[in-house]
């Protein structure tokens, strides 16, 4: 039999595990520049004054643990510094922060980014659609929560799969409202038929974040990892993690529901809207023969054809021209990418010239 390869480390722990202990002390023994992506649940600081309860007296199931109260605002203020101070240290220069909070606690924490030397790159709100009613009737329904999305510094290369996005929203561009349920059903981590953990996030919120701002591979380093559903969602999605967490009890769970997560495929987990399209001009398929001068290209309908002329145009009945203009002109807009519209036959199958183009620039490093 084979020896075990040896577990993959981040400073003294080993990754795709979650480590009892406090937040703030963990954070310090990571290295500086050794996380790709953090994201932060921290307690929101909620100030109940004390018990609610729902028209018919039944008690609700409010936040009260004690890792949620604090002495006053200075108390949560200096806690907050002092685990935003680590989480910038330990993120790379090209890494991001989210944050998430209620109107609790999320002023403040956007106030100790900005001071502390992070550019915020977006606030989203998560719309809930299923939140807790207003029992007593005397404030509005508090339905959202905001997450804070930044960069550790102005400058930062930052990752953003924009396209990716865009293709999971029904090629619609991401909004920064995501109307989505709070953690319910079977999702819902029970433990002796009560919640595992107050405040469980829903993994679609997770999933939104991660795929967004990370790539395979990558660490997602979870400071307040309660029952894990960061790092549950991180290693679905062949993700790296390490989560710090001080309550023995949520790191049990943790730790038998990450057991039970597959990871996709790999080839699941490449974004191909991703890629960019090589800098190859169709004139230099032409000298370099690829698509040889005097070559005809037809649409891919089989209803257009046009001929390859010296310099790279297309000579068509209609006209000369690029294969953009031609191309437009004949499905009568005003612009359309030619890459995606003509077609050369090579050995009896039409093959697209946006395929050629790749080929080309694979081959000559330009990819």
């Amino acid at each position: 039999m084979s020896p075990r390869p040896a577990p993959a480390l981040i400073g003294p722990f080993e990754l795709d595990t979650v480590v009892q202990g406090n937040c703030v002390d963990l954070l310090r023994q990571l290295p500086p520049a050794s996380v790709d992506l953090v994201f932060a649940d921290p307690p929101y600081n909620l100030q109940l004054g004390g018990d609610l309860y729902r028209p018919n007296q039944t008690k609700v199931d409010a936040v009260d643990d004690d890792w949620d109260k604090f002495a006053d605002f200075a108390a949560y203020d200096a806690f907050c510094q002092a685990w935003l101070t680590e989480c910038r240290r330990v993120l790379k220069p090209t890494g991001s922060l989210w944050v998430i909070g209620s109107y609790h606690n999320i002023f403040r924490v956007g106030t100790l980014l900005q001071d502390l030397g992070f550019w915020l790159l977006n606030d989203i709100v998560w719309v809930k659609t299923n939140p807790m009613p207003n029992f007593k009737g005397t404030r509005f329904n508090n339905a959202h929560e905001t997450l804070i999305w930044a960069s550790p510094h102005r400058q930062g290369r930052y990752t953003f799969h924009y396209h990716a996005l865009k293709v999971m929203n029904d090629d619609l561009q991401m909004r920064s409202d995501w109307v989505l349920p709070i953690c319910q059903g079977p999702e819902r981590l029970k433990v002796n038929g009560q919640k595992a953990h107050a405040t469980q996030k829903p993994a679609e919120l997770l999933y939104r974040v991660i795929l967004a701002t990370s790539d395979p591979g990558q660490v997602v380093l979870d400071p307040f990892f309660g029952t894990g559903t960061t790092g549950a969602v991180a290693k679905h999605l062949g993700r790296r993690f390490l989560g710090f967490e001080q309550d023995g009890g949520y790191v049990e769970v943790a730790r038998q529901r990450l057991a039970q997560v597959q990871t996709l495929a790999a080839p699941l987990l490449v974004y191909e809207v991703e890629k960019k399209k090589p800098k190859v001009p169709f004139g230099q398929l032409v000298a370099s023969g690829l698509v040889p001068a005097g070559s005809e290209l037809r649409s891919g309908d089989g209803r257009h054809r046009a001929r390859v002329a010296a310099d790279g145009s297309l000579h068509h009945p209609d006209g000369a021209g690029s294969i953009h203009r031609v191309s437009a002109r004949l499905l009568g807009k005003t612009n359309y990418n030619g890459w995606a519209f003509w077609f050369l036959e090579q050995k009896g199958q039409l093959v697209s010239i946006d395929e050629l183009r790749h080929a080309y620039a694979q081959a000559n490093g330009l990819a």
